[in-house]
This record gives C-alpha cells, structure tokens and sequence, in this order.
C-alpha cells in the first residue's frame, strides 16, 4: 500500500477538525442545498457574518465573506487600485508572493518596503513603514501580521499608531490570516475598524480552524465603504453547506487552541534540536510554521531523505531567503520525523 504523503509546505492543517466539525458534516440536510438562504430577507449577508458580528462586537454591515482569505485580498486590490489614479500599493518585504501578483493582475504597482532580521526573528520598524507609506502615499498599505514567511507580526498598539500617523485616503489592508495562533483575544478589532475608515483585517478559517478545503474568508472594514461592500458580497448568498461547517468551526476554539498547543511543542522542539548546529537559525514564529536557516550544501540529500519518508516541506527560492526552509508545524510524529531526518543529514 502506498504510503501517505506527509505535506508540510503550505501550512495546511495535519491535524483532525473537531467534533462539531464532523457532526456539522454528517447531520448536514442536503435538502438544504435545494434552496437559497433567506437570510438575505432580513438585510445580512449570512448566518456567518451574523455570528463573526457577535464574536467580534463589529456590525455586521461592516462584516466582509469571501472564498477564503485569498479572495479578500484580490477583492480588495483590485477594486481599490482600480478605481481612481493612485495604483500604487506597498508590501512587506518577504511575503506572500501572491500579494505581488494580485496587485499586478489589475495593473497596480508595488512597492515593497523592508522588513529586518533581528537576532531570530524578523521585524516590521513601525516608524520605516510609517514614513515610507508618507513619502509614496499609494492607494494601498498591505500589512502581513504575523507574516508569511517570516513568522513575525505587530501588536494592534503598532497597528494603531501606523493608522494614525499615515495618510487617511491610503487603505491599509492587514492581513492576519495567522494571528489566532498569537491569541484568543480579538477585542482590539472594533476599536480599530470603528475608529479608522480605512482600514481592513482579513481573517480565514484555513489556518486556526484548519479548514483550507472549505474555502471561508471573513473580514472587517471601516465605516463608508458600502459600494466596496456591494462589490465583494453575494446578493443570492453564500455556500449553506459551507455556512453550516463553519458555524462548527467557529463554535470549536478549544479544539483548535489544543492543536495549537501541539504545534507550540513543535517550534520548541525545532528550536532545541536545530538551533545549535551550525549553519542553523530557528526563527521566531506566531504562526502554523516556522523558518529554519540551513547550510544549503544539505539541500539535495535533504531533499531526497524527505522525499524517501513521504514528506514535503518548503525549501524557499524567494530573493535573500534562499538558504531558508519553512515547515508547517504538524503532528507530533511529522515534528519528530523531520527533526531527526535534518539531523541525520547532518551528521553524514
């Protein structure tokens, strides 16, 4: 029997999906699909932008729904580059490539400002991004927290004083795709969106609540955008089969905060074992993976001894972290698997 592949590239979830989860699926009536929500009917756009309003005490009006994180993104980009001269948008320096390419399907510009290694981990300078986002004054600021690759994020203080001190007709899009794994705490989000206008974070439920499969994005935006909102919302509804699954999902945080404990063991143990060797940095992250620097003289037996185990990880190609690799933070026994192959690799 062939083995199963061991995929820790591209910070999926290798985990199980809670209890409410399953049932959700199981107990779920496909006569359901037969019809569209009413919900409508009343002036919301989903049962689940009903209850994120209640979780996160923003209105639900200001409560955005996508197909996935990624689709708020391009949304956002593109209509916002779109519409008016300015198309210049700025970008963290190693980042999600597909930040670059969204701005560029819409004949934007980027821009990226730099991010700095410190000691072991990366950092956003708040005061670099603020004065940098003065000079250019594009139409756009995209904000990673915590970010891909890297791992690092701002504190909703860092984000508050970028808002406040930046020009008020630059949008500024945070990307927080990652950060329940910081914390459980969300009330800074109304204070924030209630407060600047031009602000949007843009949450999913493929990393946290490991859902990558069902396709379910969510977000929050400042006040006076509504034919923004008209643009990305779906006048008949969303998925019900998906709006039952994630209701369950979002009603499983101790779940999902026990899976995040497991991968808390994983950064430790990568950070024991590896961060000794030399060639080796384990980088600090708040996210469901984590950045290794290696010797890269290791690559192609590193390579190979994984591909033998069934196990795929990210060796990176993006410019200045070539010498880099980023591993999705899985179970225990992935952790232990790839910990030891590293090693052996190693020591031959």
């Amino acid at each position: 029997m062939e083995k199963q592949m061991n995929f820790l590239d591209r910070n999926e979830f290798n985990f199980e999906p809670s209890q409410k989860v399953v049932d959700a699926i199981r107990n779920f009536d496909p006569k359901e699909l037969c019809f569209y929500t009413r919900i409508y009917d009343q002036g919301k756009k989903s049962v689940i932008s009903v209850r994120l309003s209640e979780i996160y005490g923003v209105p639900e009006e200001q409560v955005l729904l996508a197909y996935g994180g990624e689709d708020i993104l391009k949304n956002a980009i593109h209509y916002f580059l779109m519409n008016g001269d300015n198309k210049t948008i700025l970008i963290p320096q190693f980042s999600w490539w597909y930040y670059n390419r969204v701005a560029s399907e819409c004949g934007g510009v980027f821009e990226m400002y730099p991010l700095y290694e410190q000691d072991d981990t990366f950092a956003y300078n708040v005061d670099e991004v603020i004065e940098y986002t003065n000079r250019v004054h594009p139409r756009m600021l995209l904000l990673a927290s915590p970010n891909n690759p890297t791992g690092n994020s701002l504190t909703s203080a860092e984000i508050g004083r970028i808002m406040e001190n930046i020009p008020a007709d630059t949008m500024v899009l945070v990307d927080e795709a990652y950060a329940s794994f910081i914390t459980s705490d969300t009330d800074y989000i109304a204070p924030l969106v209630n407060k600047y206008a031009n602000l949007i974070i843009s949450r999913t439920l493929s990393k946290f609540y490991g859902l990558p499969g069902l396709r379910c994005g969510f977000g929050f935006i400042g006040k006076g955008h509504d034919q923004f909102i008209s643009y990305i919302n779906k006048y008949l509804g969303y998925n019900r089969f998906s709006e039952a699954v994630a209701l369950a999902a979002l009603d499983s945080d101790e779940h999902y905060r026990r899976v995040a404990d497991d991968m808390d063991w994983g950064r430790q143990l990568y950070k024991k074992e590896l961060a000794h060797l030399p060639g080796f940095k384990v980088y600090k992250s708040v996210a469901n993976f984590i950045l290794i620097k290696y010797p890269v003289e290791i690559k192609e037996r590193l390579q190979k001894a994984l591909a033998d185990q069934n196990y795929k990880i990210k060796f990176m190609g993006d410019k200045g972290l070539e010498s880099c690799l980023r591993i999705t933070l899985g179970r225990k026994e992935q952790t232990q698997t790839v910990v030891d192959t590293i090693l052996k690799i190693v020591k031959e």
